[in-house]
């Protein structure tokens, strides 16, 4: 009954910026109730965990991100962003996004990341 669903991957160049987008979906779900998670799987890598906003946007990052990375969420329309700036080879990846303590997950959008 939930649906999660991101878009806004693409491929740029190193140093270059990317702002993915997560609209979550749901008759009975209610969003503002949630913490909202963005992961990143790496070819060939394991799926990890790349920043998370509370309820209450209280926002966290993954070291490899901080600085550069930029969770944010708009409870009025269900949406969850990762805005990603300086972008670097090794962000590349497929990125995810889920509803925390669920196991509700997107199909996940492409970053690919040029030198």
């Amino acid at each position: 009954q939930v649906q999660l669903v991101e878009s806004g991957g693409g491929l740029v160049q190193a140093g270059g910026s990317l702002r993915l987008s997560c609209a979550v979906s749901g008759r009975t779900f209610r969003f503002d109730f949630y913490d909202m998670e963005w992961y990143r799987q790496p070819p060939g890598k394991q799926r990890e965990l790349v920043a998370s906003i509370s309820r209450y946007s209280t926002t966290n990052y993954a070291d490899s991100v901080k600085g550069r990375f930029t969770i944010s969420r708009d409870d009025a329309r269900n949406m969850v962003y990762l805005q990603m700036n300086s972008l670097k080879p090794e962000d590349t990846a497929v990125y995810y996004c889920r509803a925390g303590y669920s196991d509700y997950w997107g199909q996940g959008t492409q970053v690919t990341v040029s030198s």
